[in-house]
């Protein structure tokens, strides 16, 4: 059966597709990337996460075929998102799925294979800004530009005089 990554929130709106087309063996209990990324979404939008960003890694990384990137509200709000996803993973038969940054709730990072969920409180967000990193198209081109260093010596000089 073939599956392309296309999530797909509680109500029914489209979050992420992809041109990259996975195989999913049949007859292993686990789920694909496909069903993972909307078993994640999915408790997302339940849990009430404050500006979901799904990812699409196919191409960029090796690591996974998709990220999803959310905040909570405090530390508590992230930590009981990331237990409840873990639990959600778990139930739906991922085997193995790695948690870190459970005690301080600030950055919790799920690897469940196929998908990585990075999970903050928005000010660490906005520090460490995953979304300029990974995925630059979601930016126009006017606001990356505003965050690229000037190196030109003459080109600094110029704006100086004006």
């Amino acid at each position: 059966m073939e599956a392309g990554l296309i999530a797909q929130s509680a109500n029914g709106d489209t979050l992420i597709a992809a041109n990259t087309v996975h195989t999913v063996d049949e007859d292993t209990s686990t789920p694909g990337g496909q069903e993972t990324l909307n078993l994640i979404l999915n408790r997302l939008d339940e849990d009430q996460a404050i500006d979901v960003v799904p990812i699409e890694l196919v191409g960029k990384s090796d690591v996974a075929d998709a990220m999803v990137i959310a905040s909570g509200r405090s530390q508590r709000h992230v930590g009981a998102m990331a237990d409840k996803i873990a639990r959600d993973l778990k139930d739906a038969g991922v085997k193995e799925v790695s948690i870190e940054g459970l005690p301080a709730c600030d950055w919790v990072l799920l690897d469940a294979g196929d998908v990585v969920v990075h999970l903050f409180r928005p000010e660490v967000r906005d520090f460490y800004n995953l979304e300029r990193i990974w995925a630059p198209e979601l930016f126009d081109e006017k606001a990356a530009g505003e965050f690229e260093p000037k190196t030109d010596a003459f080109e600094l000089k110029a704006q100086d005089e004006d």
